[in-house]
């Protein structure tokens, strides 16, 4: 059993950073525009859509260096929290300038803060990391990521309630996810956690009723959502909240309803059930 004080020594890791290199690669770009069955592929010098900066500063981790999880072992850069699920709980994004395909990239990132506080069902650890992302011509993107860490579901714990979504959207899509979907953009994010692609492990022994949708790509769909109704140029902040999670096995909702000042956006995802997975907002310039 987790102990408080083992969990609050993971703050040590505040203030850690490490930085990364990458190029916005053309091959990678044009997958990923196939993967959301773009029209259009991307080439040398396009602007790189929103939310696809996710696609780059993935690990490469050695095969033995992996969890049963399919995510690397805890310790190194994040802390090495002793609780078996991990999950993308939200972020914010402040986006400086456009990124463009074949441009080099630098992040650097650290460690803002490790909060251990106490859920329903046992402890909970919040670890918050900060990104810069720095181009060719400068400073392009701010990102704070939330990481949330959960103990593993027990059999007499009862499951909260999701929050309702509001019905009718004057911005509105339907997403069909499968497992070739989750399945292309874990390796096109190279994100090796089991939970999005390998069916037995994600029902048999994280015990969910099917694979589970990413929340970068929801996000990612969202910011998408958005910029089919104004010029992504018109973004300039796009915060983010996973809620609950979205499956393989039915559509989903994408959602979007503009302020009456055209400042800002609100913006959710929904389950065919009409439950909220994710709720956003973007802010205009």
């Amino acid at each position: 059993m987790t102990g408080v004080a083992e969990l609050e020594a993971l703050k040590q890791w505040i203030g850690r950073t490490q930085t990364a290199d990458d190029i916005v690669a053309e091959d990678r770009v044009r997958a990923m525009a196939a993967t959301l069955d773009k029209e259009r592929a991307l080439g040398s010098g396009d602007v790189l859509p929103l939310g696809w900066h996710w696609l780059f500063f993935n690990p490469a981790v050695r095969a033995s260096e992996l969890g049963p999880d399919g995510h690397p072992e805890r310790g190194g850069f994040l802390p090495p929290v002793p609780l078996p699920r991990r999950m993308w709980a939200g972020g914010r994004l402040i986006f400086q300038r456009s990124l463009h395909v074949g441009e080099r990239l630098r992040r650097e990132s650290e460690i803002a803060d490790v909060a251990v506080k106490q859920g329903k069902s046992g402890a909970l650890v919040f670890v918050l990391v900060r990104h810069r992302v720095i181009g060719d011509n400068g400073l392009a993107l701010e990102e704070e990521h939330d990481i949330v860490y959960r103990p593993a579901p027990t059999g007499g714990s009862a499951a909260s309630m999701p929050e309702r979504a509001l019905a009718g959207a004057p911005w509105r899509r339907i997403v069909q996810p499968d497992a070739v979907l989750l399945f292309r953009y874990s390796a096109l994010t190279f994100n090796g956690h089991r939970i999005h692609y390998d069916h037995p492990y994600a029902t048999k022994v994280e015990g969910y009723p099917g694979l589970i949708v990413h929340g970068p790509l929801i996000a990612t769909l969202l910011l998408d959502l958005t910029t089919m109704h104004v010029s992504p140029e018109a973004v300039a902040r796009f915060a983010f909240r996973a809620l609950s999670p979205l499956f393989d096995m039915a559509p989903f909702s994408l959602n979007g309803a503009p302020a009456e000042d055209g400042r800002s956006a609100r913006l959710w995802a929904a389950s065919v059930a009409g439950d909220l997975a994710m709720t956003a907002e973007a802010t205009l310039r």
